[in-house]
């Protein structure tokens, strides 16, 4: 599954995109305790990055990309194209990251 190459542009330099698979999407929903949440704000205040968040955050884009590779691999593609990150805050502390784009079969050139 690990050789399922995402991306985010429409081609693939050396690859012929033959068929469309479908869209497909990887999701997680991360949330932060209350010591990060302490740590964030006192950062937030003083200056500085939050590394706890940011932690989160690249945790959040390992599982949205297992998802959407297991979801193109599901569809038989070797290839996601156009993916692309969205976040969202869904409540206090509570993270969306969600990762789209589409499955396809390629060839090489």
């Amino acid at each position: 599954m690990s050789d399922i190459t995402i991306t985010t542009t429409d081609s693939l330099e050396g690859r012929e995109i033959v068929e469309y698979r479908g869209v497909v999407s990887g999701e997680a929903i991360i949330g932060a305790n209350v010591v990060s949440d302490i740590a964030a704000g006192i950062r937030d205040i003083v200056g500085g990055r939050s590394g706890s968040y940011e932690k989160k955050i690249a945790v959040g884009r390992e599982e949205a990309v297992s998802d959407i590779r297991a979801e193109a691999a599901d569809l038989g593609a070797d290839a996601v194209v156009g993916a692309s990150f969205d976040y969202e805050e869904m409540a206090e502390g509570m993270l969306w990251v969600n990762l789209s784009g589409t499955a396809v079969t390629t060839r090489r050139e």
